[in-house]
């Protein structure tokens, strides 16, 4: 193991626990599910851009993304600036209008929204489950990130690297709650964009320079910095399908959502945006560019999510390897937390609650049932985690397609259409569930498009077909709410 890397990685981790610490006292002074979910809704514009920015850029972000420009070249640099506007979309499209109704319906988690909206029990039920399936492929993604990356770098075993790693993600989120959550994501928002540009410069440096890089990835394969990339890759659909599923579709991710019901007000959603935007764009360029240039560096990698984690000790000096070993941990714990909020948060609220509604004053056996059910989620993804494929980008855009195929159009037409009922968006729900893990399954791309885009389109068409179906009680009832 290396120490030079290793220590400034132990100084970050005592910091995360540290401010932990502090949200697990202020938790004791408010309202425990307002205050453990949703940090009693008291963000401001700084945090908030940080929060959903940390959460959204992940393991894929940070080790699979850049592997997957190592791969196929400069190509997937640009298709990476495609995630620009998810930021602007998501408190856009969701922002004011979702916190409002968040407010009025004294809603804690995305389904405590969809019920409110369309008041079945079914639907909400079915929304669970459908999340903690998704969530449990997307956490065991960013677990085998974090544990790669300590292997790779630290030079720590893959096993022992993955119950590190896990157990201090469990242990933090499971005593800090959602305000640890976020005071975490604006220190590790800002630990990212240092190790970024740490590495840019140093990956740069290293490869003789810009031209010097680029000419020797053309004499490699000159695909590499052609726009269709390695294997020609980035067909017109291809490019059309990431777009939707790592962009738009964004707008319907459960713990992107419940973000933008958590913020303290309208200015804080502006300065959000412009924030959230501007640091998108920096460790988007920043981690998809110096992975396609380490193949200048490092041209015979077989497995390439290696390729920033070989990086670091290979252009930086270990301390400064060690300070950026620190960024794409950020970016992975900071999305595994706020996964876990979310999954506790359903277990809890959703389904617990839901079938013991008198419980909801009992605060201190909620905060034990909480603590415990992040607990035993993070120990099940470890067990997950301990055989991992070769490239984690395909494992977590898988996940984040599942969700976005059951979420986004209830989430979206819910707050859009007021004729919108719950028949309609139970049926969108299983549609975009059914087709999705079909097409997903066994590989069907219709036209050469990624299984998100003819799934969204069908759960879009059973939408509309649902709801003629519906209840005009019901649809009266939540026009009205």
């Amino acid at each position: 193991m290396q120490n030079e890397v290793i220590l400034p990685l132990v100084g970050y981790l005592a910091l995360v626990f540290l401010l932990s610490f502090y949200a697990y006292r202020r938790r004791q002074t408010g309202e425990f599910l307002n205050e453990y979910f949703l940090g009693s809704r008291s963000m401001g514009g700084f945090v908030l851009a940080m929060t959903i920015t940390a959460t959204y850029i992940s393991a894929s972000s940070f080790i699979g993304g850049p592997g997957a420009a190592y791969k196929y070249g400069i190509g997937w640099v640009l298709l990476s600036l495609i995630q620009l506007p998810a930021i602007w979309l998501s408190l856009g499209v969701l922002g004011k209008k979702f916190a409002i109704l968040a407010r009025r319906y004294n809603a804690v988690t995305l389904n405590d929204m969809l019920y409110a909206r369309y008041q079945n029990r079914i639907l909400v039920w079915f929304a669970s489950v459908s999340l903690l399936v998704a969530f449990v492929g997307a956490m065991t993604v960013q677990f085998i990130g974090g544990a790669r990356l300590l292997e790779a770098a630290a030079g720590i075993p893959y096993g022992t690297g993955l119950l590190i790693f896990g157990l201090s993600i469990a242990l933090y989120t499971a005593f800090g709650g959602f305000r640890a959550s976020v005071l975490n994501d604006a220190l590790q928002g800002l630990v990212m964009l240092l190790g970024t540009i740490l590495l840019l410069v140093g990956t740069i440096y290293k490869a003789g320079g810009l031209s010097e890089a680029v000419s020797t990835l053309r004499t490699i394969d000159p695909n590499l910095v052609s726009p269709h990339g390695a294997d020609n890759i980035l067909s017109g659909p291809f490019m059309a399908s990431f777009w939707v599923l790592v962009c738009f579709g964004v707008i319907g991710l459960p713990h992107t959502a419940v973000r933008c019901i958590s913020y303290r007000d309208s200015k804080a959603v502006h300065r959000g945006i412009i924030i959230g935007t501007i640091v998108m764009a920096i460790l988007m360029f920043g981690m998809h560019l110096a992975g396609a240039l380490g193949r200048a560096i490092i041209p015979d990698l077989t497995i390439p999510d290696q390729v920033i984690p070989t990086l670091m000790i290979t252009v930086l000096p270990p301390i400064a390897a060690g300070i950026f070993l620190a960024a794409p941990m950020a970016a992975i714990m900071s999305t595994i937390n706020a996964q876990l909020l979310q999954s506790s948060a359903t277990i809890v609220k959703d389904l617990y609650l839901n079938l013991f509604p008198q419980q909801i004053k009992q605060e201190k056996k909620l905060a034990r049932i909480s603590s415990f059910s992040t607990l035993f989620l993070g120990i099940l993804l470890l067990l997950a985690a301990w055989q991992p494929p070769e490239m984690l980008i395909w494992l977590n855009l898988l996940a984040f397609g599942g969700l976005q195929a059951v979420f986004l159009w209830p989430l979206v037409l819910g707050l859009y259409w007021e004729k919108a009922n719950a028949h309609g968006a139970l049926t969108s729900m299983l549609t975009g569930a059914i087709s999705y893990t079909l097409l997903a399954s066994f590989s069907i791309n219709l036209l050469g498009f990624h299984p998100i885009v003819p799934s969204l389109l069908l759960s879009l068409l059973a939408f509309g077909i649902g709801n003629l179906f519906g209840s005009k009680q019901i649809q009266q009832t939540a026009a009205s709410q």
